[in-house]
């Protein structure tokens, strides 16, 4: 894997550059819309590279590893052929599904016990074995195994927590090391910065990680439910001490001014549920702000969703005739309403990148910033 800077924004730390791996070329800043389970909810894949055309998607480790899992996976030469995507796909290593299933399961140094929410099934995540699962899935970008702390988590806690997490680290690094890709391309690990929201303990995570010298590091343990300025802090903290050279990924984040927030931070790489998550739900994002379909105010109105165009849904299909769908309870409606969404969120970060090649991220965002922050 290879990265390149092409340019930092005079007014603020964005970034634009260009990542290259054994599927594809990703040009940052890039968002990745999620395909937990090796499918985007709801959306062909034909239809997702025509229409949204991600440079990169994310599947998630717990659940492939779950169903199908990963001796179908094998079987069937890594996820890359199963699903039929040819671009790049990063997978994450389960620890934030295993910090979602509190109930469900138990945290030792060795891993993590855990139940299956399928069929209450046992099984037990380490450190290699989530290197193990994910060699055989074959994702471009992988990721290390780590403890996702909630929010808000007492000090000692996190303290604690992030130290078990870079010991993790070392052991799937080492694993890493030891094993070979499956399917005849190249993978690279990228560790993940802890410390919750206490900034002293972002920034021993984060030069840590940054002494590892990992082709790329991930922001974890945010968009967890604290403050939106709590998490820029943290963000601008572990920012100002990762290497300059390597891409930043921010998981789990988030609204679209998120995004453009962290952007202005210094972050590259983003994913989130909530593009597809909202549009199944009616709520769709636009350049102007957001819009509940299901509302009646929208029931005769036929022009497009976003007058910027930022999806083929608004050269073809209007908010009257969406609205209509989501009323029947057609499911065309919520296929049209995330791919719309999806293509807003793809649009939004190729916005930012063409005006901080530009130079004129800093303004461009702050207008954009506000007319999002709306309610239609």
């Amino acid at each position: 894997m290879k990265f390149s800077l092409d340019k930092i924004d005079n007014d603020s730390k964005a970034r634009a550059g260009t990542l290259t791996t054994a599927h594809g070329t990703i040009e940052t800043p890039i968002f990745m819309p999620v395909g937990t389970a090796a499918t985007v909810k709801g959306v062909h894949q034909q239809d997702l590279a025509q229409d949204v055309n991600p440079d990169i998607i994310l599947a998630n480790t717990y659940h492939l590893y779950l169903r199908p899992t990963t001796s179908i996976l094998e079987q069937a030469g890594g996820i890359h052929q199963f699903m039929h995507w040819d671009r790049p796909i990063l997978t994450d290593s389960g620890g934030y599904q295993v910090y979602s299933l509190a109930d469900n399961r138990k945290i030792t140094e060795e891993g993590v016990a855990f139940k299956s929410h399928i069929d209450g099934s046992k099984h037990f995540f380490t450190p290699e074995s989530a290197i193990d699962i994910q060699r055989t899935i074959g994702a471009d970008i992988i990721m290390a195994f780590d403890e996702c702390t909630p929010y808000p988590c007492p000090y000692d806690y996190a303290k604690n927590s992030m130290h078990m997490t870079h010991r993790w680290l070392e052991r799937c690094q080492e694993r890493f090391a030891e094993t070979e890709p499956k399917y005849g391309y190249q993978q690279s690990l990228f560790p993940i910065v802890q410390g919750s929201v206490y900034s002293d303990l972002r920034e021993q995570s984060a030069e840590f990680i940054a002494n590892t010298n990992a082709p790329g590091n991930a922001i974890g343990g945010l968009s967890v439910g604290e403050p939106a300025e709590e998490m820029y802090a943290m963000a601008d903290t572990v920012c100002s001490v990762l290497p300059q050279d390597k891409p930043r990924y921010l998981m789990g984040v988030g609204t679209p001014i998120n995004i453009l927030e962290n952007i202005a931070l210094g972050v590259d790489m983003f994913d989130c549920v909530m593009p597809s998550r909202n549009a199944r739900n009616g709520m769709l994002f636009t350049s102007e702000g957001t819009i509940n379909i299901k509302n009646k105010k929208w029931e005769n109105d036929f022009s497009p969703i976003d007058p910027n165009g930022v999806s083929f849904v608004d050269s073809t299909y209007s908010k009257a005739y969406l609205r209509h769908l989501f009323a029947a309870n057609e499911l065309l409606g919520k296929q049209l309403a995330t791919l719309h969404n999806l293509s807003f969120y793809l649009w939004l970060v190729r916005e930012a990148r063409k005006h901080i090649l530009a130079g004129d991220f800093a303004s461009w965002k702050n207008t954009m910033v506000r007319q999002m922050d709306k309610r239609l």
